[in-house]
């Protein structure tokens, strides 16, 4: 699924289309109990990780979900790192910054959520706002935008370098689905609080969205730090994709049990002694 996903520098949303499901095969109903089978063995392996974090391990994962309204980020944790212990996941929804966050640089939130070793960290949005809605919206300048970026870079590199497994993901929907998502929301008693009045308004917003989305992932994609394209049309799909992804990087970090740091023979005779 990595493979199939990664974002180019180059990438082109226009030439990705939100229907499809690149890497799977099957329909919903596949797509399902592929997840639900592997489930299992993400749960075991982030059992692993935390694990290694209480012998004196440092690493971890961070999954960094941005998208358009109604692409499903709110309901990622629970659908694909469902099956992994709550307590074994830490997940922060970034919301617009207080007057106490905008006396600090952008990062510097940002760095206050970052999950600790051992764990899975979930970001819905990130500090990839500050180069998306501010360059659609004009919040900062052109030349403000563009150094960030570059500190964004840096700042990924670091946490790589310190241990953190990064997985940028960014949900792809159409324009078309998205609207039809919103006036599903609009027709359900218990799905209205989820509609703002703002969401028509950024709709009108559409392509300059997407093409700030498209300078961000060619800006800040990295062999430490790849963004991942997922068509997200099919929510199904795109709850599975992020359950595979997840899944890759963490079979990719041969996680083993830690090796006890007391005589295991000993404490049986200690144990059975009393």
């Amino acid at each position: 699924m990595r493979d199939e996903l990664r974002a180019s520098p180059t990438v082109t949303l226009a030439h990705i289309d939100p229907d499809s499901t690149p890497g799977f095969a099957g329909k919903k109903k596949d797509g399902e109990k592929a997840l639900a089978k592997s489930s299992p063995e993400l749960a075991d392996l982030q059992e692993r990780l935390f694990a290694e974090s209480k012998f004196g391990g440092h690493r971890r994962v961070l999954l960094v979900l941005q998208a358009m309204d109604t692409a499903g980020k709110g309901g990622m944790v629970r659908h694909a790192l469902g099956g992994v212990d709550p307590a074994g996941v830490r997940a922060h929804a970034f919301k617009a910054p207080t007057d106490d966050e905008k006396k600090h640089d952008f990062l510097w939130r940002i760095r206050k959520q970052l999950p600790p070793p051992g764990y899975i960290g979930v970001f819905d949005r990130s500090h990839y706002e500050d180069v998306l809605i501010h360059r659609v919206h004009n919040y900062s300048t052109p030349a403000v935008i563009e150094e960030r970026y570059g500190l964004i870079t840096e700042f990924e590199t670091e946490l790589a370098a310190a241990g953190t497994t990064l997985i940028k993901v960014m949900l792809h929907i159409s324009s078309d689905e998205q609207k039809s998502r919103l006036a599903a929301r609009l027709k359900r008693d218990d799905k209205q609080w989820k509609y703002s009045p703002g969401d028509v308004d950024e709709r009108r917003l559409w392509d300059d969205y997407q093409q700030a989305y498209e300078i961000a992932i060619r800006r800040t994609t990295t062999d430490v730090a790849p963004w991942f394209v997922v068509p997200a049309n099919h929510k199904w799909y795109a709850q599975y994709a992020v359950h595979k992804l997840v899944l890759e990087h963490l079979e990719a970090l041969n996680l083993s049990w830690p090796k006890p740091d007391y005589d295991v023979e000993v404490e049986k005779a200690r144990l059975a002694a009393t």
